[in-house]
Parts: C-alpha cells; structure tokens; sequence
C-alpha cells in the first residue's frame, strides 16, 4: 500500500509498530475491522481474547517482556467500557498501554442512540490522555499518544478511533515526531556538592527505589550506589530484581506485609541518610505514610514527577533521572564500611526466618518448591490474595521484572493473563502465574487463548476455598464468615477441559512431579495446590 493510499488506520498501525508494538490484543466488533486490517498490514498481530480487562493484562506482560508500549483494541459500548479497570491499572502501576477504541461517527451520534456511550469522558477520568483520531491529523495523534504514555512516569493513553475516521484518506507525517530526549541530572552545583558530602560522611545510608526506577532501567546504577555507599536497598514490590535479590544488601520488597515491615521499618528508621531512588508510595500502605523523617534524616527524593501525594515529604526533591542522578551524587566517594555490627546481615536473615517455607504442605511450601525447580530466569506474575503477599516475600528475583503484578491497583484477575501476554513475547521463557482460587476463576476462559496460541506456560493456582485475606480480616474483626467461600472446582480437570494439562496436588512431593512435567509439556498446564484455607494465619 502506497502513502497516497493510507488510510487513518493505516497511519496509525504504523505509527504503533515503529514504537516497537508487535501484538494487539481484544476482541473485534464491526467498528474496528479496519483498524484490525491495519495491524496486520503493518506488522501487528492480533491476538483474540475471551475480555478486554484481560486483553489489557496481557498487553502489559507483552510490555514487561519487550519494554514496549502494550495496545488494546475494543470495540464501541460495553467492549470499550470492559478495559476501564485495565486502564486504571495501567495508570496506578505506571505502564504505558495505548487503548484503541472504535466509535459512532460525530454526525451519526447526533441521530443515534445504539451502544453510544461518552467514551472520552469514561476515559479521560482513568488515562493520562484521551484523544478522538481526526483523519488530518492521524501522525499527531498517534505520535502525541505514545509520547504522553511513555514520558515520565508511563501510563494508558485512549484514543477513540471513528468508523468513518478509520477509512478515510492519510498521509503520514514523520517530520512532526517527537525527537528523543536525554535523562537528565541535576546541574553541578552547591546544593549537589553539599548532598555528595552528606552522603560520604553517612554511616548509616540506605536506599529505597520504585517504579520510576524500574521505568528507567535504573539497576545498574542503583546497584552501583548501594556498593559505593554500604547502603542497604529495600524496593517496592514492582522493583524487586533492579538488584539481583541475593545480593548481600537487598533486603527484598515492602509496603504490604506488615511482617516484613516490623523489620524493615525500624531500619528505615536509624537510617541517618535516605535515597527514594524513584520511590513512587503508590504501591504502599499506611504504614509507610511518613516512615522517615526529614527534620532528623536527610531524605534526597529522585522521582519522574513532583510530589503532590504527600505520602512522605523529604529534604531535598530532584525531579530527573534517578540513574544520572545517582551517579552523580555518587561519583567519587570511596567504599567504606557502615551501618557496623552486622545489623544489614541481621535483617536479611530475620526477613528470611520469619517467611521460611512450610515445614509441612501450605503456601509457603508451594512457593518455594516452585522457585526450586523452575530456571533461574523463569518469570512469574501473582494475582492479588494472600497468597500475593507471601510469594512477594519469598520469590527472589534475579533480575527486574521476574515477578510482575498489579501493585498500585491490586486488581485481581491479573495474573493469569499477564502470563499469557509474557509467554507470547518470549516463547522460549519459563513462565508461571500464581492465581488464588477465585482470582483464577475471573479469567479462566483465557486459557482458550493460551490453548489456541499454543503456549507452555505453567498456571498454578492456591485452591484454599476461600477469599483467604479477606476472610482473615472478616475473623479479626469478629464478624461472622459471609461471602468468602469459594467452593471446590476441579482446577486440573478444567485445565485439560479447556486444551492443556492438570494437576491436582497435595504434598511437595506430588508438586515436584506435576512442575517437572510442566517443564517438559507441549501445553499449557494448570497446577492446583490445594492447602487449607487457614494455611495463611501468621504467615503475612
């Protein structure tokens, strides 16, 4: 197809796949076949899904695995309105996700009713941007969307896409994109000279980064740093792996068990200097709300954007690059011993301790049979439930992104299909999602897409019977139990019901055999570990 003969489109598939886009996932009506024939004229797959929310999960394992924006494509009315939930999570958890959505016509809307639906304004109270395509202007707009969802701190981004808008004629204007932009560091100065003093002179320094920092590739840096300076590294859960998790100075991720937090929290505490490199609070609970103080610690705050959620106020803020940032603040100080007497080793082992597996059969010894057997560089996702909290504390990841999930949103559904998206970026990755039982049921007719893709990745699911975490808080607060038992399903028989493998499992031994033979399938395949539903008391 010549530029003379482009339509909208056209231009904007184009645009999507230059941006390094190569899957789009949904499910098509009549108002975005054209824009589905665009895709695949430009180069973009499009993978059917069995719901958009899980469409839009699955496009954010794409962008886990590639770095990527992810697309969503939905159709007008209720096929649009299925992705908010997705798009909030995008915008909660920082990713980048272009969202597509086909609409009536501007002229007929004014004469019809059928399906109409204010899909700018749904969207524009859960996007950075919302934007309606206009056939002049198809490369602004297509450009003007991947730059505010990629710039600083990632998000979802609607563009609602016209029927007639789709067809009509376009010609492509590369002159008008956006050109690249360096990170940058705060310019040399007094302020930079003071901080670098401070930071040299701190015998207890320590480092705590986020999702800004995973955004921009920041682990070398960071690692970097918390060698240069002895300074410990706790994460958020999204930035877990910036440093290798049996690093001696990574102390693993925060923010939602309070187990770990009465041992992290009073380290937080004697710190005397405190790097937020990309801290974004988003992920956190209330008890990290003030957990350091600027009258009394000297808090250098590096973040993508300024603070209005006053979670945490520091002495000194830097809106820039948290890798040249560091560097700079770095740069020159000479390794020394700090924070003596053994108290970074002491945390590290008492975090280790206090979520050691299982002695017989529960959560924890799914855990870590899992992560005994399965590669180094496997990739995992974990929906939200109790089960979350537990293999956040016990997963160690090796490298950033091992363990993906909804963290600022902490929907639930998610896993199963951020496995999906992660597996068709990289076939030959090991890949597991980790779903409790009604999680697994919110998407299990996902694994139709998995079947008919052909993919290998292992679904384990924790078959308690039971909201676990919610029917924990039920007992602590002394209501009676209503609304959280889930029933028995078959989970294995459903697996192979539905084109893959099942396992049913109920001892570390019987889960030894089912993962090796995952490990080795042709297919998919669903593991259920069935535990007792109390299996979690005392251990989050």
């Amino acid at each position: 197809m010549t530029d003379e003969m482009l339509r909208s489109a056209d231009v904007l598939a184009r645009r999507l796949y230059d941006a390094g886009i190569r899957h789009a996932f949904g499910m098509p009506g009549g108002e975005v076949l054209t824009l589905v024939d665009a895709l695949g004229q430009a180069g973009i797959d499009f993978v059917l899904v069995r719901h958009e929310n899980a469409g839009g999960f699955m496009a954010e394992g794409v962008h886990h695995a590639t770095g990527a924006p992810g697309l969503l494509v939905a159709t007008v009315g209720p096929g649009a309105l299925n992705a908010v939930n997705v798009v909030e999570n995008a915008r909660e958890d920082r990713v980048p996700l272009i969202v597509v959505t086909g609409c009536i016509d501007a002229a007929t809307a004014q004469r019809y009713t059928h399906q109409l639906a204010d899909q700018r304004a749904v969207f524009a109270s859960v996007a950075k941007a919302s934007f309606t395509m206009v056939s002049d202007a198809a490369e602004v707009i297509a450009d003007k969307a991947i730059a505010v969802a990629t710039s600083g701190q990632p998000g979802p981004v609607h563009i609602d896409l016209p029927i007639s808008v789709a067809d009509a004629p376009a010609t492509p204007r590369p002159d008008l994109r956006r050109r690249p932009s360096m990170p940058v560091a705060p310019a040399p100065g007094v302020g930079l000279d003071a901080l670098r003093g401070t930071l040299a002179t701190a015998e207890r320094p320590l480092i705590i980064a986020g999702v800004d920092a995973l955004n921009e590739g920041a682990g070398a840096a960071i690692r970097a740093a918390a060698e240069a300076l002895g300074a410990p590294l706790i994460t958020t859960y999204k930035a877990k792996g910036l440093l290798p998790e049996d690093h001696a100075l990574a102390l693993g991720g925060a923010g939602l068990s309070p187990r770990a937090d009465t041992i992290l929290l009073p380290l937080v505490r004697e710190a005397d200097v405190i790097v937020l490199a990309g801290y974004d609070p988003v992920e956190m609970r209330s008890g990290w709300q003030d957990a350091f103080d600027p009258d009394r610690q000297t808090v250098i705050d590096i973040a993508a954007a300024p603070n209005t959620h006053y979670m945490h106020q520091a002495s000194v803020n830097i809106q820039a690059s948290v890798g040249a940032t560091l560097e700079a603040l770095t740069a020159g100080i000479a390794a020394r011993p700090r924070w003596r007497g053994g108290r970074i080793a002491g945390a590290k082992d008492a975090l280790a301790k206090a979520f050691a597996p299982d002695p017989g059969w529960g959560p924890g010894a799914v855990i870590e049979t899992c992560r005994r057997l399965l590669p180094d560089d496997t990739r995992a996702s974990v929906d939200s439930g109790a089960h979350r909290i537990l293999l956040s504390q016990m997963w160690r990841c090796p490298f950033p992104r091992a363990l993906i999930q909804s963290t600022g949103l902490c929907t639930m559904g998610c896993a199963v299909p951020l496995a999906i998206g992660a597996q068709i970026a990289e076939p030959d990755r090991p890949v597991v999602s980790f779903s409790g039982d009604a999680g697994f049921l919110m998407v299990a007719g996902e694994l139709a897409t998995a079947a008919e893709l052909g993919l290998r990745t292992i679904f384990v699911v924790i078959d308690d019977s039971s909201l676990a975490l919610i029917e924990m808080k039920q007992r602590a607060m002394q209501f009676p139990k209503a609304g959280v038992d889930t029933g028995r399903t078959d989970f294995a028989a459903l697996g192979r019901a539905m084109g893959g493998d099942g396992h049913a499992v109920r001892s570390v031994a019987a889960l030894e055999v089912a993962l090796t033979a995952a490990l080795s399938a042709d297919t998919f395949t669903v593991i259920a570990a069935v535990i007792d539903r109390r299996a979690y008391d005392d251990r989050i």
